[in-house]
């Protein structure tokens, strides 16, 4: 059995990472039954093709070098959070993003997609890279879905809108493809998650604009957001915590996906968390890949290495 775990943010939650993914090696014993590290998905900064959560602060090559070596040394590939839904064909030269890309085109990474302009761009020009489809797509008809299924995408993020119906999940015929995102904060249903992504899109490339012609100067997310109406600075969903959104229609528990979703013959599922505080990431890993009766030892292991390693876990300030 296998049960394939994306985690979010390889660049942000670097050392956190790292850390997890040593325990899961040396302290195999902590974990249910399967777990793997499929991926750790994220982005770079800044980088114009991101989408789904605004990410900020810069990186350089080095960074990007040492990153992808080292989790690509422990068998853990990379995909790009490439999703940003407003590309135009001038960002398709960006040459950060094309730099990050040429150093991962190794055929163990991948690349999560939304935009058919920067997809196919990106099958051109770095063909060894494994395609996700999005969740962004906010794909919510059955019929698409499994069209979308029949495509050549390496793995297919399903909306999570789907999740827990399972009148629909039982029907899908290329299960094995389809990675089902567990923990998701949004509102079920929610009917401005298209109008979101597209501005987070459209920040996103505000925000690498910025950095670009004033690297000194700090970007004031807020004032820039103030006056959009699409914006989602006022977005209350994006704060809950996993203890928030146990209640959720859309939630899949740890107990389901060994007991019903496995057994159906699903075997990805992607936990969210790029713009989560640590307590809260430390607390979603742990219920999720960790046996119950040892999550209380598991966290103080965790906690433990992480101070080890200079990770800060509570902000004192």
């Amino acid at each position: 059995m296998k049960v394939r775990f994306h985690l979010p943010d390889f660049a942000g939650h670097l050392k956190f990472n790292l850390v997890f993914a040593t325990m899961l090696r040396y302290f195999p014993g902590f974990f249910r039954e399967g777990v793997e590290i499929a991926s750790i998905y994220g982005t770079f900064p800044p980088s114009v093709w991101n989408g789904g959560r605004l990410q900020g602060g810069v990186s350089d090559r080095k960074f990007v070098r040492n990153v992808l070596d080292t989790f690509n040394e422990m068998g853990i590939p990379l995909r790009f959070t490439f999703t940003n839904p407003v590309i135009e064909k001038k960002h398709l030269s960006d040459k950060f993003c094309n730099m990050v890309m040429s150093l991962g085109n190794n055929g163990m990474n991948g690349v999560i997609v939304v935009s058919p302009i920067l997809e196919e761009y990106i099958r051109t020009t770095y063909p060894k890279y494994k395609i996700t489809s999005s969740t962004c797509k906010r794909i919510t008809d059955p019929d698409a879905l499994s069209a979308e299924l029949e495509r050549d995408y390496h793995i297919v993020v399903v909306d999570y809108d789907f999740n827990n119906k399972f009148d629909i999940l039982e029907k899908i015929e290329n299960k094995e493809k389809c990675e089902l995102l567990v923990n998701a904060c949004c509102e079920p249903g929610c009917k401005r998650r298209t109008e979101h992504y597209r501005a987070i899109g459209e920040e996103q490339i505000v925000y690498c604009n910025h950095v670009r012609k004033y690297p000194d100067k700090p970007f004031n997310y807020v004032d820039y957001c103030k006056n959009d109406e699409s914006s989602t600075h006022d977005c209350q969903c994006m704060n809950r915590q996993l203890f928030d959104i146990k209640g959720l229609s859309t939630h899949i528990t740890p107990d389901d996906i060994w007991n019903k979703y496995v057994p159906m013959g699903f075997s990805q599922f992607k936990i969210e968390g790029r713009s989560t505080n640590m307590l809260n990431l430390i607390e979603t890993y742990l219920y999720y890949m960790v046996k119950p009766e040892l999550i209380d030892e598991a966290r103080y292991t965790l906690f433990y290495n992480l101070k080890s390693n200079g990770v800060i876990i509570f902000n004192e300030e």
